[in-house]
């Protein structure tokens, strides 16, 4: 407690004192998470970015001192182009890193859109480059999961396949309708319009339909009605069909080739697909705009990712394999996956890609229980005769095969089942209400036995002592990368719009929490025995100081170099 004579002594601050301009390098330690950024950016490869600058005009900024502070701002969590101008302006790590340059925030978002656009993909692979030679990631191991990802656009905003097909319908039909009209008015009048050929069982598209429009509008011109009423009914349905019909008919055309097989989209960004959130916060799961994510990790390393606009995992996998080939140029030895990317064209994807599957299918937890395997009803647990091609079912009856079955989805892929049948009748056996369930007299299913053997495959690959190691490290690997992202970082919702726009930012996502990665990976081995060359990082001479073994650690002049020697003190 402070006495009465005590005398108060403050520091000294005079707000009418001027200052010199502070320098930056004296408050930034050596170990700071900008300068090893800075360092490691200064290593990656930007020719693609190089070739967009034309040459001509007044002086641009230089697209590395760019690059990099978009990068260190996604690592910070800054994605806007007018947050990041003003960090440019205010924060002193960012004026630092630009050297003080301050490009305002539309020559930021032109330098992201524009410039990068179509060079993400080739940093992106240039940092995986890195990484490889470092020796952090190889592509023996790839885990692949993805997540949805909500779009920039307003959420009620939806056009729905099903209903634009509805609608559309309706609309053919009332233009059926009113051609038909016109022609039985043209009928009464003994042809006044000519012959019109009007084809009512055929579907006018708007262009043809504008023609017939004209046709008619010409014949008006000329005609001469017996009853003004007809004539006026007749002006009265052509300017139905052009103002209301064309104009509809285009619109829903438009709607189908934005589509394009897709159950929906947003009006606000086309590109987008309603899918449903998981992170609503009345957990109701709610339909949102958004893009499906998909990403391929190794020790917590984003090494390949992808941008999907159907909300299903399943469909994606192929897909992604190809665009990370193309973007990086290897393909993985093994993908772990979970169950939802299993199915059988998946499956034989990737054993005629030579790449060892390790993604569980939708029943592989449920068949290792006893219960499961204690069935006698499953048809799994069915005694097989191969010489005979039957079942033997708990009722010691025969279930022959009937007849094959072959099935095409919508990619095109082609499936084979066999059908089989118990050769007698089902009603009035003991074990009707348990084994069948069904309405025919006897018992029927199918089997796929392509699918079967590349689910035993599977099963016997993940069931094995390394299978069951690999396996269990998914749940670490990409949930973690995704937490990272979205709940640490607050990246849960798209800048830019379209599937170009979206693609660059989760690029720049993605390198930025690589680099971030390898950053800190670096300085938590300074000022400890380096056990690996990637933790020395500067130019000149550097002088750690550990702790532990009261030494220095000398760094010479190395980059990605080995520490030198140890200086201890007394």
């Amino acid at each position: 407690m402070a006495r009465k004579h005590d005398k108060v002594v403050f520091k000294n601050y005079n707000p009418y004192q001027y200052l010199m301009p502070i320098d930056p390098e004296a408050f930034i330690p050596q170990n700071h998470l900008v300068r090893v950024i800075d360092k490691i950016i200064d290593k990656i490869d930007i020719s693609t970015v190089m070739e967009k600058y034309k040459g001509g005009g007044t002086s641009s900024y230089h697209p590395l001192m760019l690059l990099k502070v978009l990068i260190y701002a996604y690592i910070q969590g800054i994605y806007s182009s007018r947050k990041i101008a003003r960090a440019l302006r205010e924060n002193i790590t960012f004026m630092w890193l630009s050297k003080y340059q301050a490009p305002d925030f539309r020559t930021i978002n032109r330098f992201r859109k524009e410039i990068l656009g179509d060079a993400i993909e080739n940093i992106f692979a240039e940092v995986v480059k890195l990484l490889i030679e470092l020796g952090y990631v190889n592509f023996d191991y790839y885990y692949l999961d993805g997540t949805k990802v909500e779009a920039n656009a307003n959420k009620y905003s939806f056009v729905w396949a099903k209903s634009t097909k509805t609608f559309e319908k309706k609309l053919r039909e009332k233009v059926k309708n009113t051609l038909g009209e016109i022609e039985r008015i043209n009928e009464e009048e003994d042809k006044a319009l000519g012959d019109l050929d009007v084809k009512l069982e055929a579907d006018y598209d708007s262009k043809q339909l504008e023609e017939k429009i004209e046709q008619i509008n010409q014949r008006l011109e000329e005609a001469e009605f017996k009853s003004k009423r007809k004539e006026k009914r007749v002006k009265k349905l052509v300017k139905v069909l052009k103002n209301d019909c064309v104009f509809r008919l285009k619109k829903y055309e438009n709607y189908e080739t934005i589509l394009n097989g897709r159950n929906s989209f947003s009006k606000t960004d086309n590109d987008a697909t309603f899918m449903r959130m998981k992170d609503d916060h009345m957990k109701n799961g709610m339909l949102r705009p958004g893009y499906n994510v998909q990403i391929g990790t190794q020790n917590r390393f984003v090494i390949g990712f992808s941008i999907h606009q159907s909300p299903t995992d399943t469909v994606c996998l192929k897909e992604h394999l190809e665009a990370v080939k193309k973007m990086t140029g290897f393909t993985p030895k093994n993908v772990i996956a979970d169950s939802g990317y299993g199915s059988e064209e998946n499956y034989l994807h990737l054993k005629e890609c030579g790449i060892n599957s390790y993604i569980k299918y939708n029943t592989f937890d449920l068949e290792q229980t006893r219960r499961f395997k204690k069935d006698i009803f499953n048809v799994k647990n069915w005694e097989y005769i191969a010489e005979e091609d039957a079942y033997i079912c708990p009722a010691g009856k025969k279930v022959k095969y009937l007849y094959p079955k072959i099935s095409v989805n919508e990619r095109g892929f082609v499936s084979y089942e066999k059908v089989y049948q118990c050769e007698e009748i089902c009603n009035g056996c003991e074990h009707r209400e348990k084994c069948y369930k069904g309405r025919r007299w006897k018992k029927r299913f199918s089997v796929r036995p392509r699918l079967e053997k590349l689910k035993e495959e599977v099963r016997q690959r993940i069931l094995s002592e390394e299978g069951k190691e690999i396996y269990n490290k998914r749940k670490v690997e990409v949930e973690t990368v995704f937490g990272i992202i979205k709940n640490n970082k607050g990246f849960r919702r798209f800048l830019l719009r379209g599937l170009k726009g979206v693609k660059l930012e989760w690029g720049l996502v993605c390198i930025a929490y690589n680099i971030e990665k390898l950053a800190k990976i670096m300085i938590e081995g300074w000022g400890k025995t380096v056990a690996q060359p990637s933790f020395c990082l500067f130019y000149n001479l550097i002088l750690v100081f550990n702790t532990t073994k009261r030494s220095f650690l000398v760094i010479r002049n190395y980059c990605f170099g080995t520490a030198t020697a140890y200086f201890t003190l007394p």
